[in-house]
């Protein structure tokens, strides 16, 4: 007999999965590069794909956690766009050793430096840093895309930030290695050549600081680009690069041979035993989240689909019920759950409470498990559906601004790996309460249900609306009630349009947008990958209201 509940679930998990159809194909479309006619091209000169040349770096492809596949996604359109920012970044395994893997996509503008180039390439040696990974450069790009210079050259966030993080890289002892396998221009050589070890494919490589045309008219010397930054030129003569290969699968083979010798270095030591699947199959998730964002649902039936089950100890069970704390294990390893509750609930007072809402008690609740965490040195995962802080007069005179920058103290102050992923709204300050990406997670995706604002759209709508038309009867002009309707819809429209995953994965405001049955692996391969750095600072609080 097939209940109402049955009947919701699979409405939930046919909408669910529609959302996905349209994210793989989405995806599917953003691998395409650069189109046929550019991929072809790049296939003539003897060169492989940025995807292709990754797959055969890997040791298994299909474990590669992509980063930013969406990025720049429906930006730069006058210019033709630019799929998934120019560049291929992501963590994938390399002669057994977990890497960060950082690919121009040549097929795509000749491989030129957007804006969104420029931080795709920022946040994948943020990750790098953070976790202390090796990090592979596959170089073929133009440089700089000149049209917009004035947006990626010369502040603090741009494109010589990249050259700085090299320096400091270096420092750190983290590994760097360089492959030139196509043009590397201007700035863009010292990237390359800031890198530990850089190797040049014969042919197709080429590094300078200034190309043929520009020697011409600079100082009127004739030269070829072979004869001024080929292969021969800098392995044999400048002695510029390390290693001369011969096409691009040989160059790949030297660098899985380069990273197979790179010695074992400290771990952190974050907790890990056994692992054990879910109580309920990850699969579940698209029926239990609801088709409809205002529907409630409870969290912890999603927690089942994620955590290790039999692992979850709750956290103070019985207060602050509109956020669900806990420990508990992801494919073994051990880790402080942070979640917001979406389902009515009621308080110890006998107040119903919304649910996605923070009230007083629960971002208490959450700041002292959080230091607890911190303490323990337990990697923490924050699951968002938030609408943001109670509001009203009883929550202000409650001192809900005073508990909510406790929160937000302690997520700011957090140095245990932080793990973020939004399942539905993200709005205000539940964002940053809940680890938004102001606050350095490690990682942070979205799923396609995702909206990230700062309100709910229909509020954020009518207050937009509110101010428009005050401002044309001010004018003298006087609005009839079809235009208003008219004004909102826009307005609606206008702003929804900002608050979809795609909107925010574009501008890396996320990682990207991932499957929720994923969440699972991510969350393991993001500890993974966290410990390797073995430098936790100490946690210092600062000053917490108690």
């Amino acid at each position: 007999m097939i209940t109402e509940t049955d009947l919701v679930f699979n409405k939930n998990e046919d909408e669910n999965r529609e959302l996905l159809r349209q994210l793989w194909h989405k995806i599917q479309r953003i691998k395409e590069g650069g189109g046929p006619k550019a991929m072809a091209r790049h296939k003539s000169r003897g060169k492989m794909p940025a995807r292709d040349r990754i797959n055969y770096l890997l040791d298994d492809k299909d474990t590669f956690l992509e980063i930013g596949a969406l990025a720049a996604y429906g930006m730069y359109e006058e210019y033709g766009g630019c799929p998934s920012a120019g560049v291929v970044t992501g963590l994938g395994k390399v002669s057994g050793r977990l890497c960060m893997i950082v690919a121009n996509d040549a097929t795509v503008k000749a491989g030129a430096w957007f804006p969104m180039t420029g931080k795709k390439n920022l946040r994948a040696q943020e990750i790098a840093m953070e976790n202390h990974l090796p990090i592979i450069y596959l170089v073929d790009s133009a440089g700089v895309f000149l049209p917009m210079q004035d947006e990626i050259f010369p502040d603090k966030e741009h494109f010589g930030r990249i050259f700085r993080n090299n320096a400091v890289m270096s420092s750190m002892g983290i590994p760097q290695i360089a492959a030139i396998m196509g043009p590397c221009v201007a700035g863009g050589a010292y990237l390359p050549i800031m890198s530990d070890e850089a190797l040049i494919v014969d042919g197709t490589g080429s590094v300078f600081l200034a190309g043929p045309y520009l020697v011409k008219s600079a100082i009127g010397e004739e030269v070829d680009i072979e004869t001024l930054g080929g292969a021969t030129t800098h392995s044999e003569i400048s002695g510029v690069t390390d290693y001369k290969m011969p096409n691009d699968r040989a160059c790949l083979d030297k660098i899985k041979s380069i990273i197979g010798k790179l010695g074992e270095t400290p771990k952190a030591g974050f907790n890990r035993q056994k692992a054990h699947p879910p109580q309920r199959p990850p699969k579940d998730l698209l029926g239990i989240l609801p088709a409809q964002r205002s529907k409630p649902y409870d969290v912890k039936d999603v927690l089942a689909c994620i955590i290790d089950a039999g692992s979850f100890d709750e956290y103070k069970a019985g207060y602050g019920k509109s956020v669900v704390t806990g420990y508990a294990r992801v494919e073994g390893w051990a880790v402080g759950i942070v979640a917001n509750q979406r389902k009515v609930i009621r308080s110890a007072k006998g107040e119903m409470q919304f649910g996605g809402v923070i009230y007083s008690d629960s971002a208490d609740k959450a700041a002292r498990f959080i230091m607890n965490c911190n303490q323990k040195r337990i990697p923490l995962v924050f699951l968002q559906d938030v609408t943001g802080f109670m509001v009203g007069s009883r929550a202000e005179q409650g001192g809900i601004i005073k508990d909510g920058a406790k929160m937000v103290n302690t997520v700011a102050n957090s140095v245990v790996p932080k793990f973020t992923f939004i399942m539905g709204n993200s709005y205000g300050a539940g964002n940053y309460a809940m680890c938004g990406k102001a606050y350095d997670p490690r990682l942070i995706f979205a799923w396609p249900s995702a909206q990230i604002a700062v309100m709910g759209g229909e509020q954020a709508a009518k207050t937009l609306l509110q101010i428009q038309v005050s401002a044309l009867k001010k004018q003298g002009k006087t609005i009839e009630p079809e235009e208003e309707q008219a004004l909102l819809d826009e307005i609606t429209q206008r702003y929804y349009a900002q608050t979809s995953p795609y909107y925010a994965a574009a501008r890396l405001w996320v990682d990207g947008i991932i499957n929720p049955t994923d969440t699972r692996h991510i969350i393991a391969y993001g500890i993974e990958a966290a410990n390797h750095n073995p430098q936790l600072p100490v946690f210092n609080p600062g000053v917490i209201q108690t």
